[in-house]
């Protein structure tokens, strides 16, 4: 047999991150041959990660990219199982990866995208170098969904400390000279807030499904029968009621985070008329890390 040098094994650890143990483990069974240790360690961590692929991954990074030249954005939720990792240069740098391959290559999926050769490492493919990475520290990992947005007007992201959280709004004007104004640079970036802090679930009244409607005029009956409200002018109630409803899921209806006496259609009129010209709100789009392990699992319960 050949002999194991501790500057081989070494070498095997910091090419693969696996652990001294296992790499010299791995070259014992390859008798030495340094690329053949390195496939007896992508089998075992193979089989690693498919034991921690059930494992809740409920921390992580929300990436983001906007590209005000483009027109577009592109959000990605990247998970693991602690903040520990989510703060490693390894899940930084696999995140960002990510991030440009999306950009790039627009995949139309999050199948499509696993499918993508893997940046770092040309010869693996994004789910192959996520697999290498579950294997190397040891936590299950996920890329349960990214977004790709094409802007109608300027866009504004904003990101929460330590990417958790992350927010991008897509405002129209109609005159070049308002998108170089610094009072328009505060009113988006305050937009992107907004989302952020206030969690809106639709954009106006008209998005609103017509689910979530009736589970919140639903309740809204239920709680003024149980106040003793006549059978006859509950119907009234609940539709007095819908309009507290509106200001917290609509994002048109809520009150401003720095002025709460207005409110953000009552904003961007306001700032309309300042500006001389006509703004409006297309779209928002908000990530928050965890959303999509949380709806699933409630989704299975």
């Amino acid at each position: 047999m050949a002999e194991i040098s501790a500057q081989l094994v070494k070498q095997l650890r910091d090419l693969t991150g696996a652990g001294m143990m296992e790499c010299k483990k791995a070259l014992v069974e390859a008798n030495g041959d340094f690329e053949e240790a390195q496939v007896v360690l992508r089998k075992r961590g193979l089989a690693t990660a498919a034991k921690k692929a059930s494992r809740s991954a409920r921390e992580g990074v929300i990436g983001l990219h906007v590209s005000p030249d483009a027109g577009f954005a592109v959000l990605v939720e990247v998970n693991c199982e602690t903040d520990f990792v989510a703060n490693t240069e390894d899940f930084r740098k696999l995140v960002e990866e990510v991030v440009q391959l999306i950009v790039e290559k627009q995949p139309a999926s999050v199948e499509e995208l696993k499918k993508l050769a893997s940046k770092s490492d040309p010869s693996l493919t994004v789910e192959e170098r996520l697999t290498q990475l579950i294997a190397k520290i040891g936590e299950n990992m996920g890329i349960p969904r990214f977004t790709i947005y094409h802007a109608k007007g300027v866009l504004a992201a904003y990101v929460h400390l330590g990417a958790k959280l992350v927010s991008v709004v897509d405002v129209v004007c109609s005159k070049p000279e308002t998108k170089a104004r610094p009072e328009f640079a505060e009113l988006i970036n305050d937009l992107a807030m907004q989302v952020a802090a206030a969690s809106p679930q639709f954009l106006s009244r008209a998005d609103v499904s017509a689910d979530a409607l009736a589970r919140e005029k639903e309740i809204q009956r239920e709680r003024a029968l149980a106040e003793g409200k006549p059978e006859k002018i509950v119907d009234k109630i609940v539709e007095g009621r819908l309009g507290k409803f509106y200001s917290e899921v609509c994002l048109l209806d809520q009150p401003f985070i720095k002025d709460d006496s207005v409110s953000i259609t009552q904003l961007l009129a306001n700032k309309s008329k300042e500006f001389g010209d006509q703004l409006s709100l297309a779209a928002f789009l908000r990530y928050k890390v965890g959303e999509t392990a949380a709806a699933e699992e409630a989704a299975a319960e």
